[in-house]
Order: structure tokens, then sequence, then C-alpha cells
């Protein structure tokens, strides 16, 4: 071979070495790389925080009509030393109980129009503000103000009964207000980092003239054709009002609560209104519906995550306990409905349930032949026995009713 070729041979084959050595080296560097930017994600997901889970609880109580007949206000003088009125002897058992609530619920069915204006009975009502004054110092602190009665003593009493709320920053109302601003305000409270409101409506106003909208939220039912919602043309046309309401607050709150004053009084079983209400406030994601007005017991339910209580009952009232409308002591017997509220966060997902349902009857004691000595008892305390000797069998009694829709909603279990 000759010398030239023999050098052309050795440059090639430096050239395949150097070439082969130059991809083993980019090969190594390339790799390298990639390890590192493996390594590098592997790091950043490593670094980067877990979004936490965080969990919050509140729990709420409710109790039904706070209905303060004259009896009932003249015991209340009299616990006083006739220097006023003083209504806290007469749920000290209660107290017991709702002192140890976040929320606390009730139902103020008479307007509190204060003495200036002259206290009242039956059928035009109207209240001294010790009875508000003794629910808050119960623990009471969500009251509905929408009643059929709740313009009884026409606008004076409203402004009263305003102005006396209003002075309690604590308390959360709806339902009644003293202009169109304070009916058009938010108000939301906030509890444990759980954000609440309420939305409160009566079915109408006993005849009563309603000379400005905000004094009371109305939304109408005929209980003349209570089974045929569907064709009365003035109810369907606040649902769109209703509506617009929820709108309003809902995605401003964790919690949506609406107080229904409704359904026909003495009577056990909801309407086909009181249904289709119920039914449309689940639709638009009302967490917990609270019904008052029948001054009887009705069931609790569930509509999809929706809890419907369709009526509390009363809480205190001189109505009768065993006789005419108010047979086998239906209107002293009341219902107390207990539960918790879960809100659970992790990042931007939010979900809310409500759980540990527990219903507890009480019980409206006064002595019939003085129309004193008002008292409220829970089933649950020994005492009863000696208000109710056939206590065990009003239990059984109002137990199904509660439980008439829902036969697994719990019933607390009265004492032996």
């Amino acid at each position: 071979m000759k010398k030239s070729n023999i050098i052309k041979v050795l440059f090639i084959i430096i050239l395949i070495v150097l070439l082969v050595f130059s991809i083993i080296i980019v090969n190594k560097k390339y790799n390298k790389s990639i390890n590192k930017k493996e390594t590098d994600k592997t790091n950043v997901t490593e670094n980067k925080p877990k979004e936490e889970e965080k969990h919050y609880e509140a729990n709420l109580i409710a109790v039904g009509d706070n209905l303060i007949h004259s009896s009932v206000y003249r015991n209340a003088n009299k616990l006083a030393n006739y220097n006023g009125y003083d209504f806290k002897p007469m749920i000290k058992y209660i107290k017991e109980i709702t002192q140890n609530y976040d929320i606390a619920y009730y139902n103020q069915e008479t307007i509190l129009g204060g003495t200036e204006l002259g206290l009242s009975d039956y059928p035009t009502f109207n209240s001294p503000y010790e009875a508000g004054d003794s629910m808050i110092d119960a623990g009471f602190n969500l009251v509905s103000l929408a009643t059929n009665h709740t313009v009884d003593r026409g606008i004076s009493a409203v402004e009263n009964s305003c102005k006396y709320w209003n002075s309690k920053t604590d308390i959360l109302t709806s339902g009644s207000y003293c202009s169109q601003e304070e009916k058009d305000e938010i108000r939301i409270k906030e509890i444990n980092n759980i954000t609440y409101t309420m939305l409160n409506y009566t079915y109408g106003t006993n005849g009563m003239p309603v000379s400005q909208e905000y004094l009371v939220n109305v939304w109408p039912t005929d209980i003349d054709r209570i089974n045929n919602p569907e064709t009365d043309t003035k109810y369907q046309q606040y649902k769109e009002q209703v509506k617009k309401d929820i709108e309003k607050v809902k995605d401003k709150v964790d919690v949506l609560i609406v107080a229904m004053h409704w359904g026909v009084e003495y009577t056990h079983t909801p309407t086909k209104y009181e249904e289709d209400m119920a039914n449309f406030l689940a639709e638009q994601g009302v967490n917990i519906i609270i019904g008052t007005h029948p001054h009887v017991i009705q069931p609790v339910a569930w509509i999809g995550d929706t809890l419907v209580i369709y009526s509390l009952g009363n809480f205190i009232s001189a109505q009768y306990q065993n006789q005419g409308t108010c047979t086998n002591y239906k209107c002293t017997t009341g219902l107390m409905t207990s539960l918790k509220i879960e809100k659970t966060v992790k990042g931007d997902s939010k979900t809310i349930k409500i759980t540990n349902v527990e219903n507890e009857l009480i019980y409206n004691y006064y002595n019939q032949s003085t129309w004193s000595d008002f008292l409220v008892i829970p089933f649950s305390n020994p005492i009863i026995k000696d208000y109710l000797p056939n206590y065990k069998q009003v239990y059984e009694t109002y137990k199904n009713v509660v439980q008439s829709i829902d036969p697994t909603m719990v019933v607390k279990e009265t004492v032996e």
C-alpha cells in the first residue's frame, strides 16, 4: 500500500474514533442534564407544600314559638315582684342546654312592642322587651320575626321591636325591619370560621294591612287552597322574589338558613304548600329550613342535603294543655332540634355538611287552675315525671310524628 493511502486510512480511523468519543461525551452530558432536570422536578414536587385539609365545626339548636299570652306575662310580672317582667325562671332548664350551643334559634311569635304601647293578648298581641331578654340570657342569638302577628299593633310596635333588636348587636334577626335600607342589608354572622345568615317569611298577617313591605316579609299562601300551590298565582310570583333573595346571599355565606312561618294550625301533617316551599328552597341550595306557626310538632326530614324541620311547635304559651284543639298535650309539647355544621376546606374546595341531627321533646307546664307557674321542661330531665305523669305515652305519640317521614330521624330518649 502506498504511503499516501496509509495516511488516509489512519486519518479516517482517527476521525471515527474522535466522532465516537464525541458522541459518548455528548450523550453523557445529555443524560446528566436529563437526570438533573428529573431530580429538580422531584425536588420541586417534594418541596411543594401539600394542600392541608382544614375542618371547622359549629353546633346549632332550635326551639319554636315564644307565644306570650297575658297569663304568661302576668306570671313574669309576679316573678319580678311586680316590678317589670322576669321570664328567666320559666326557661331555666332550657338554658342549661342552649347556653352550650354556638347558634341558638327561636321564633318570636308575638311582637316585642314594649309596655309603653300597652301589653295585649290574642288576637292582637304586644309583649314586653323582657321576653326577649330572657331568651338572650339563655343563649339564643338567632331570631325569626316574621309571623302572622308581626303587625298586630301597627307600625309603632314594629319600630319599637326594631329598636330593641338592633340594640342587641350579637343577635341575628330576620323577617321584620324599620326601613327598606335595613331590609336590603345583608347580615352575616361568623362562628368558628363558619359564616351564616337567615332569611325569614310568613304566609300572611291575619288580614292585617302591611303599610310598608319592609315591616314584615310575606310569602303569601292561601290556606283555604292548601292543596293547590301550583294554581296560586300570587304565591308563584313571590317565588321569584324569594329566589332573588337567596341568590343575593347564598354565595356570601357557608350556611343559609330559611325560617318559614307556614302551614295550618294544630295539624301534624305538612300541607302541600309546605312541601312545595320546602322543595323549592332545597332546589335553591338552602341548608336548613325551620318551620313554625302550626303550634304543634310536625316531621323532621331530609330533602337531598337540606334539613327540613316542618314545625317545632310551641316553646312557651298559655294554649290549652289537653282540651279543644289542643288534646293530648299537643300544644304544650314542643320540639328542640340540634345539629352540627361541618365545614371542610382543601385548597379552593369547600364542603358543608349538616350532621348529628337530634330531636328532643320539651313540655310547657303551667298550673291550669291559676294559669301560673309556667315552666319549660326537656323530656330528658327527670323532673318531667312530676309535671307530666303520662310523659312516656306523650313521648311515643310525638316521636312518631317527628319520624313520620323519616323513620331514622333521632328522637332523644326520655327518662326511665
